[in-house]
C-alpha cells in the first residue's frame, strides 16, 4: 500500500502543474494582454501547437487521475500489481505528454517571438540560434506587441520548467509502478513457496 499512497502524492502534484501550463499556453495568446493580435494572428505559429494546454495540461491530467485513483483500483482489482500496471501506462501518456510540452516550448524559445520590427511583420531572432536570449539590448528590436520578449520568454520558460517537473514525476511514477508489478509477483510467490 505504501507504493499507491506515493502514487497518489505524484498525482496531487501533478494536478497545479498541468493547470499552470494551461494558464501559461492560454497567456501566450495574449501578448500585453491584448485581444487583437491573436485575432489578427499576430502571435508565435508555436503557440498554435498547443504544448501547455494540451501536452502539459490534459494530457498530464489523465496520468493525474489515475494516479489519484490508485486507493480505489487496488480494491477493486484485488491486487497492486494489477493497479500498477495502469499507472506504468498512465505514466508513459504523462511522459509523452510532458515531453512534447518541453520540445515544443524549446524551440519556441529558440525561434523567438513573431512581432511588428521596423521592416514589418517578422521573427527577428530566428536566425539567431537563442543567442537572443542574452543580449537585452537587442529586444527592442520589437515594437509590437509591448515587451513582447519578456513575455516570451518568461512564459515560455515557465512551461519549460513545469514540464520538466511533470516529466520527473510521471518517471518516478513510471519506475515505481514498474518495479511494484514486476517485482511484487515474484516476492508473493517466492514467499508462498517458502511457507509451503
Amino acid at each position: 500500500m505504501c507504493s499507491t499512497g506515493f502514487a497518489r502524492s505524484l498525482g496531487f502534484a501533478l494536478v497545479p502543474l498541468a493547470t499552470c501550463c494551461i494558464v501559461a499556453n492560454v497567456l501566450l495568446f495574449f501578448p500585453d494582454g491584448q485581444l487583437n493580435y491573436v485575432q489578427e494572428q499576430h502571435v508565435t505559429q508555436y503557440v498554435w501547437f498547443f504544448m501547455g494546454i494540451g501536452g502539459g495540461g490534459l494530457a498530464m491530467l489523465i496520468p493525474a487521475c489515475v494516479f489519484l485513483g490508485m486507493g480505489k483500483c487496488v480494491y477493486s482489482c484485488g491486487t497492486e500489481s494489477c493497479a500498477m500496471c495502469g499507472s506504468v501506462i498512465a505514466a508513459l501518456i504523462g511522459l509523452a505528454g510532458s515531453g512534447y510540452c518541453f520540445l515544443i516550448s524549446g524551440l519556441a524559445l529558440l525561434r523567438g517571438p513573431f512581432c511588428f520590427t521596423r521592416l514589418g511583420w517578422l521573427y527577428p531572432f530566428e536566425q539567431d540560434e537563442g543567442r537572443y536570449l542574452f543580449a537585452r539590448e537587442r529586444w527592442s528590436e520589437c515594437i509590437q506587441p509591448n515587451h513582447i520578449v519578456e513575455w516570451n520568454v518568461t512564459l515560455l520558460s515557465i512551461l519549460l520548467g513545469l514540464s520538466t517537473l511533470e516529466f520527473l514525476i510521471c518517471f518516478l511514477q513510471f519506475i515505481s509502478g514498474l518495479v511494484n508489478a514486476v517485482c511484487r509477483p515474484c516476492c508473493y510467490k517466492q514467499e508462498y513457496s517458502l511457507n509451503a
